[in-house]
């Protein structure tokens, strides 16, 4: 179609927002709207609509056909948008300014038919942000408003969230879905019956086909850990975990305590008891705080120097990483195939050995403990004697040390009495005496012997039970780890007459 020349081409811009539903600025009614106003003006030629649906006015960053109409008009396509009001354009001072100053550079003006004001006259921008700061501010006010009202709502109950493993979430209420709720209650299984970490527990889920929530075949740590440390599974309410603290960004972040929660206990049926989360709760806290404490100026790793390679005897050392949230994760691998990598015909140096991970190694500890607990009072009695009877021993040796020593300052000071040695004789030999005196034991030390007898039983108890697997227990108790290869791995523990084999498997 050929237009006549002195046609002018317009477009229009029109945006419906969530905050705006009512009919009168439905996205179709506006566009209907702007189609009769251009076709009642004989000189001008409609371009066309540019339309943004269901999103917000405070900023243009998510305005796609905004954008693709700033682009036509700096091409030259039309020489005049219409728009119905400021709000409708923009909501933010700046990009109302911005964007009008630009489109002017390229001679297009910007007409807001409600606010009866055209970017191309002269008193345009100081009436356009006037019309803007009023838009902004009432966008604000609007913000808050919400804000406000889903809090309350918050605070009566309802949910706002999406659906989970384990639950749906429909008309603000959670109901347990029970195929992702049989997962969730399997995951923490792992984690407290089977002392397995979220690696392991990852690596288990796969080899038995299970998706992920968002119906992906691999799992992730991260993921294992966010369910076992949701509140949401033993029915609890956590929301305003994010906020959004400008309106004009729409930006979310993590409420650091910015803003108060809104916490509801025993909110919705729960897929596992309070106490099963909180031991989960608690196990998971124990290993965070063991990463955080073995640094590289801590104290030695329960398992330093007590791996042992199967193939050519060096100790294992170990490998460490902290991950983007700062936890540790690594693994021990041969001394000697760290150092010489793997022999060949030019290398005859090195060892074929495995690497073997943290998690795994500690979950073998805790196997080997379950496997102990069968017998749980046998085996904790026994444990305590052997105990026992060491530092029972110790404390006879220290017994009669102490009294021979005795002894020795009774026959030092006799010589002396009876005049046999000098005052300096005497003195010096006190002197060199004291100075090789060993420590002795003491009413003080049989009583911490005693405390100490009482916190390995309470210890050994609680492990035995199906307790916290302590990493100060498994340095006392393991005397060392030979690892051969993947399917030959096996534990030796100290004072006790027991040998354990374990094979790696799914990894």
């Amino acid at each position: 179609m050929i237009l006549p020349e002195h046609q002018k081409q317009v477009a229009a811009y029109c945006r419906v927002s969530t905050d705006h539903s009512d009919q009168a600025n439905s996205l179709e009614s506006q566009m209907r709207f702007f189609r009769q106003y251009i076709d009642g003006k004989p000189d001008w030629n409609l371009y066309r609509v540019f339309a943004d649906e269901g999103i917000t006015g405070t900023s243009t960053k998510k305005r796609h056909a905004f954008h693709q109409m700033i682009e036509d008009a700096m091409q030259g396509k039309f020489q005049l948008i219409l728009t119905k009001e400021i709000s409708r354009f923009a909501r933010n001072t700046l990009d109302s300014i911005y964007y009008t100053r630009e489109l002017k550079k390229y001679g297009v003006a910007v007409c807001f038919l409600n606010d009866n004001i055209n970017t191309m006259d002269p008193d345009a921008e100081l009436r356009l942000t006037i019309m803007s700061s009023i838009a902004q501010e009432e966008s604000r006010r609007t913000s808050e408003r919400v804000k406000w009202g889903q809090k309350r709502r918050m605070e009566q109950g309802i949910v706002f969230g999406r659906d989970m493993l384990g639950y749906d979430v429909r008309n603000g209420k959670m109901f347990v879905n029970e195929k992702g709720a049989e997962i969730v209650r399997f995951i923490f299984s792992q984690l407290i019956h089977e002392g397995k970490g979220a690696h392991s527990i990852a690596r288990e889920l796969e080899a038995r086909e299970i998706e992920t929530p968002t119906g992906k075949r691999k799992w992730s740590d991260s993921v294992i850990l966010r369910i076992l440390r949701n509140e949401k599974y033993c029915g609890d309410l956590i929301q305003k975990k994010t906020i959004t603290p400008d309106y004009l960004s729409h930006a979310k972040k993590y409420n650091h305590g910015e803003e108060a929660f809104v916490i509801l206990r025993d909110h919705h049926e729960p897929i596992i008891d309070r106490t099963t989360f909180e031991q989960a709760k608690e196990i998971l806290e124990g290993r965070s705080a063991r990463q955080k404490n073995h640094n590289k100026y801590s104290s030695r790793h329960c398992f330093s120097g007590k791996i042992k390679c199967g193939r050519c005897g060096a100790n294992y050392v170990a490998r460490f990483k902290l991950r983007k949230d700062h936890s540790r994760y690594g693994s021990w691998c041969c001394s000697e195939a760290k150092a010489n990598g793997r022999p060949d015909q030019n290398n005859s140096k090195g060892c074929f050995a495995m690497s073997i991970r943290d998690d795994d190694a500690f979950h073998l500890m805790a196997l080997t403990l379950q496997h102990l607990a069968i017998d749980t009072k046998r085996c904790v009695t026994a444990l305590f004697t052997v105990v026992s009877a060491i530092l029972e021993q110790k404390s006879k040796i220290s017994e009669s040390q102490r009294e021979r020593n005795i002894k020795k300052k009774e026959r030092l000071l006799e010589l002396y009495l009876n005049e046999e040695i000098t005052e300096d004789e005497f003195r010096t030999a006190r002197r060199k005496f004291e100075k090789n005196l060993p420590t002795c034991g003491n009413a003080s030390e049989a009583f911490a012997t005693q405390e100490r007898l009482k916190q390995l039983r309470s210890t050994a108890e609680a492990i035995a039970f199906g307790g916290l697997c302590d990493e100060t227990f498994y340095r006392e108790i393991l005397d060392h780890m030979v690892v051969t290869d993947r399917e030959h791995i096996s534990l030796f523990l100290k004072n006790l007459p027991l040998e354990m084999h374990y094979a790696i498997l799914n990894e």
